[in-house]
């Protein structure tokens, strides 16, 4: 079954006052909230945040998209419509926005400024709360060792107090032997046996953006250069080394203690993996919705900064830009990218794998994907045909020892637990001894979590990437990183407009008494699909969209009917049973006709 939003944290701290929608599609929408009090400027600012963590956008209004972008970071859709657009805070949200570098005051100055009316005391109480321990603590993987890292001392020391999490560490003496001699920052140790890292690199590049956003790089305000050089320099982490072999046992011990690991993959630092030699072709062009969901982190803390003044708030809304991120700082977060389909989830996956440069398992639903994926790859990068391979039940190609590959294949090959042929067991091994810089996961909606979980354990993959229209799954892979708007996208011309048409057809006399008197629910199924009247219509529609010279495609959920309707029509067919040799000569010829 699938899991609540938020988990345990929810029942903690009782929620919000006031109607909870949930987020299968239930709304508030019955609420009264004429009482709220309104900013004197509330015509220029987006959104209605109410007292019980519901929030209204204003899809028409002028800051539509900036605040758009924020709310998709630190809450979950409820329902998106033409012209008005309904948000929920939930704690799930909100850790994925902690996830993804937005702090908890900036959420709460943003989400005010934002707002039409004045932000309820409850919802920045709720924002607090859900925040306090969330984003505290990651889970880093430098060098192949596991780092349990924070900003926080206090964190870890209150970590380490767990048995188990103690039990798991390594001694001080051994982590020091093997240091990470490839990062940039500079180490050292603290009286607790801490590793403690100096992240001026990061500050800096959050100094710089602020510096290119302000049109200056003047030093006369009361953050100079100097004063950013050693806030900067005084900016510090720290750190414990844990066993490779105690990761999920220190993950599940810190999501009950309320301080949910972060998952990041330090992979510009990663010297004992090979890179793959990949690079995106010249006339690879990426959309901005798919860069601003894989982009470089701008950090919230400027986005505060600059929201603090009163004046121009207009101005300064309309020059933010809310980016979310899978990579920031030179490492991958885990978690899922949701895109609607047509959006280009295939080219953002292959983006992700052409950036972090490592040994990629690329996940798919069947064998036609695999081969989708595999020429998607070939068609955006200049990957060697060498450092790519496919492993379904008719292909199983050899992994080289030591050779870097993008390994395509799907779900139920990867999972399956009876016995499996020579070949295939062999493949199986050099998948569970390697190393892998990425496991990319495309439709992760459709996989059964118990499926998934096995997946997880066979593949030893440093960052997990899900790319799906659907983020149920987020509480296996990690925090929801970004999601488009399908309708948004519609409008700025990235997907094709829909026209839906629902056509009525009666059922014949005798269809229609042998449906009355059927006494099982399949029966009464073939006898509505094989409806002698909705073949006629469908034989209509096909022809007339032929001598329009469209492409046609005809579902059927019963392959019965599947079949006849092929026969009648005299039109080629793909069900379960056909080869992928055929399918793939089938699916030429659909895209290549005229």
């Amino acid at each position: 079954p699938r899991p609540q939003q938020g988990g345990g944290r929810a029942r903690r701290h009782g929620g919000l006052p006031g109607p909870s929608p949930s987020l299968d599609g239930a709304s508030s929408l019955g609420s009264d909230y004429s009482d709220l009090p309104l900013k004197a400027d509330h015509p220029a600012r987006p959104c209605w945040t109410c007292p019980d963590g519901t929030i209204y956008l204003e899809a028409f209004h002028s800051l539509y998209a900036k605040a758009y972008d924020f709310l998709v970071a630190i809450s979950e859709p409820v329902a998106r419509p033409e012209y008005l657009h309904e948000y929920k805070l939930t704690p799930y949200s909100l850790y994925a926005a902690v996830a993804t570098n937005i702090d908890t005051e900036s959420i709460v100055r943003v989400l005010d400024r934002f707002s039409k009316n004045q932000l309820p005391k409850g919802v920045a109480d709720f924002v607090r709360e859900c925040t306090r321990r969330y984003g505290k603590a990651k889970l880093v993987l430098k060098s192949n060792r596991y780092h349990v890292e924070s900003e926080h001392p206090e964190v870890l020391r209150e970590l380490l107090r767990d048995d188990l999490i103690s039990q798991a560490r390594v001694s001080t003496d051994e982590s020091a032997g093997g240091g990470d001699g490839t990062n940039k920052q500079q180490d050292g140790k603290d009286k607790d046996g801490f590793v403690v890292h100096t992240k001026a690199e990061e500050m800096e590049e959050n100094l710089r953006i602020l510096r290119e956003m302000d049109g200056d790089s003047s030093d006369d305000d009361e953050d100079g250069e100097g004063g950013k050089s050693k806030k900067a320099a005084a900016a510090t982490t720290v750190s414990f080394v844990i066993k490779a072999e105690s990761v999920e046992v220190v993950k599940r011990r810190a999501i009950d203690l309320d301080y949910p690991l972060m998952e990041e993959y330090d992979f510009r630092n990663d010297s004992a993996n090979p890179d793959v030699p990949m690079d995106l072709k010249p006339h690879t062009r990426i959309r901005r919705y798919q860069e601003r969901s894989l982009s470089k982190v701008r950090a919230f803390i400027i986005l505060d900064r600059r929201l603090r003044c009163a004046e121009g708030l207009l101005s300064v809304l309309t020059d933010v830009h809310t980016q979310f991120q899978m990579f920031g700082n030179g490492r991958a977060r885990s978690g899922i990218i949701v895109l609607p389909c047509g959006a280009g989830k295939t080219l953002t996956g292959v983006t992700a794998a052409q950036t972090i440069k490592k040994s990629v398992v690329c996940l798919c639903t069947n064998a036609v994907s695999v081969l989708q994926w595999k020429y998607q790859f070939q068609l955006w990068t200049t990957i060697p045909d060498e450092n790519i391979c496919v492993f379904t039940s008719d292909r199983k190609e050899d992994l080289v020892p030591g050779r870097p590959v993008v390994l395509i294949t799907t779900y139920t090959m990867m999972s399956f637990s009876g016995r499996r042929s020579d070949k295939a067991q062999e493949v199986m091994e050099s998948i569970r001894g390697r190393e892998w810089g990425l496991l990319l996961m495309d439709e992760v909606h459709v996989v059964p979590a118990q499926m998934f979980r096995r997946v997880i354990g066979t593949v030893k993959a440093h960052c997990r990437l899900g790319v799906d229209g659907d983020a149920h799954l987020n509480f296996l892979i990690g925090p929801k990183l970004y999601e488009a708007n399908w309708m948004d996208l519609t409008t700025q011309g990235y997907l094709a407009n829909v026209q839906c048409v629902e056509v009525w057809c009666p059922m014949t006399g005798p269809f229609m008494r042998e449906y009355l008197m059927a006494n099982s629910g399949r029966m009464k199924q073939q006898l509505y699909v094989m409806n002698p009247s909705k073949l006629r219509a469908t034989e209509f529609l096909v022809k007339f969209h032929e001598e329009r010279g469209d492409k046609i495609i005809v579902f059927s959920d019963l392959v019965y009917s599947l079949k006849l309707y092929a026969a009648m029509l005299k039109r080629p067919m793909i069900y379960g049973e056909t080869s992928e040799r055929e399918r793939q000569q089938i699916l030429g010829v659909f895209r290549t006709s005229e």
